[in-house]
């Protein structure tokens, strides 16, 4: 599809509102990330089974985000491109953080992250696309970069929250429900459900969609819009994939396949090292879930600085080089953590990882919106997040066959192969050459 020669250049203040949706988005990750697996083993679940359940996230993403990729591609509304679906996820979104917390089962615990997933891609793929959209190619860097900080504050924010709950207002780490879920998960999750709506209607409210011109509203009219059309298109922008983007396909696998053992096992990994327990409803489970909430929180807070330091790193260096040596920091600094066996000495290796995951959430898409048809945007940012699920589901598929015989069922273990395959995505990535993506 066409696209105006010029859009109107934009304020950084601009580019902050159009993204706080974002800090919503983000919160409700973060809330998963810190929060899901502990609730399935308060619900009973065993540690080698915790990738499968994590599934919602992976096969949503695979089917969804695509789709609504490319529907919002083909999509003219009075309300724009983009914000219908916008809307629509934080909804579901909201919902899904709200009632989770009251799960009495794993399967309803399930369920209900299946819903908070629908809804996170459902706003996921349209909000890149929508930055892509609006900013000239001179401030895609920022625009995305500026995603990655509040990406950053978000999961400060919702992985940091339970232990001020505790150690500020006074909250018992101790006080849980009839179903073993503590008192700090229902407040947290509260919280995540209003951000959710709140910061996305912010947004679109603030910082509109640009009008479509007659030339784009034609293009747009004379696409097929039914379901095996979209199919089609899907399966055509894969086979014309661009080779830069195959390439970074490569790199996306190392570095979401260590992410999914990296979240599913941390806190694991600190209750044995810190803790010296295993045992998810003892008190050193518990403080390690708090413990790990609050290292979270602080490699959170070191990406969202270091989201700001690679804008002018990335157009002196290049966006490859420069996520290339945040990856090497964050395999270093998984390899380290199971290392540690002080609550203190967990954060300077944490910086590694935020530095890593400040790259993670934006620097590739700064690399992808460089080798992409503009007329293309939506689908293959869903294509592009396709290569973030399938390594979750192949995380899922494979990994509790090699736990226990492989990694001794030691989630230290688990954290140190995370880092090295880091490691693997910062070799791969320097494969694709600057002059592929646009920049000398």
């Amino acid at each position: 599809m066409s696209q105006p020669a010029t859009k109107p250049h934009l304020s950084l203040s601009k580019i902050l509102q159009m993204n706080l949706g974002f800090l919503g988005l983000q919160f409700s990750f973060g809330l998963q990330q810190g929060n899901m697996a502990p609730i399935y083993s308060y619900l009973g679940a065993d540690e080698a089974s915790l990738p499968i359940l994590q599934l919602a996230g992976p096969i949503t993403g695979l089917v969804v985000q695509p789709i609504i990729g490319a529907m919002s591609d083909r999509t003219n509304s009075k309300w724009g491109r983009r914000t219908p679906y916008f809307i629509v996820g934080a909804i579901l979104c909201s919902l899904g953080l709200l009632f989770m917390p009251l799960s009495q089962s794993i399967l309803m615990a399930a369920s209900l992250l299946w819903i908070l997933d629908a809804g996170n891609n459902i706003t996921m793929e349209p909000y890149r696309a929508y930055v892509s959209d609006r900013l000239n190619e001179d401030q895609h860097n920022v625009g995305f970069l500026t995603q990655s900080a509040f990406t950053g504050l978000a999961q400060c924010l919702a992985l940091g929250t339970p232990a001020l709950l505790v150690g500020l207002f006074g909250m018992n780490k101790d006080a849980i429900g009839a179903n073993n879920i503590p008192d700090t998960v229902y407040v947290v999750f509260t919280i995540g459900a209003v951000l959710s709506l709140s910061t996305i209607l912010w947004s679109v409210i603030r910082v509109p969609e640009l009008p479509l011109t007659e030339s784009q509203k034609t293009e747009i009219a004379a696409q097929p819009k039914t379901a095996s059309a979209t199919f089609k298109e899907i399966g055509s922008a894969i086979m014309e994939m661009p080779r830069p983007m195959r390439k970074l396909g490569v790199m996306m696998l190392f570095q979401w396949y260590a992410m999914g053992i990296y979240w599913t096992y941390v806190t694991y990994s600190i209750a044995r090292s810190v803790y010296n327990t295993s045992e998810p409803v003892s008190d050193g489970f518990r403080s390690a879930v708090l413990t790990n909430g609050t290292m979270a929180a602080f490699y959170n807070a070191v990406a969202f600085v270091a989201a700001l330091v690679m804008m002018p790193l990335i157009r002196k260096m290049g966006a490859r080089k420069v996520h290339a040596v945040a990856l090497v920091a964050g395999g270093l600094g998984m390899m380290a953590i199971p290392q540690m066996t002080e609550t203190s000495m967990l954060f300077p290796a944490a910086i590694g990882v935020g530095i890593c995951w400040g790259s993670i959430m934006g620097t590739p898409y700064v690399m992808l919106a460089s080798c992409i048809p503009p007329r293309r945007t939506g689908v293959y940012m869903g294509i592009f997040n396709m290569m973030i699920v399938i390594p979750m589901l192949l995380n899922a598929a494979t990994f509790p066959f090699y736990y226990e015989p492989w990694l001794g069922g030691d989630a230290r273990n688990a954290l140190v192969l995370a880092g090295a395959l880091l490691i693997c995505a910062a070799i791969a990535v320097m494969r694709v050459k600057d002059s592929e993506l646009g920049t000398p």
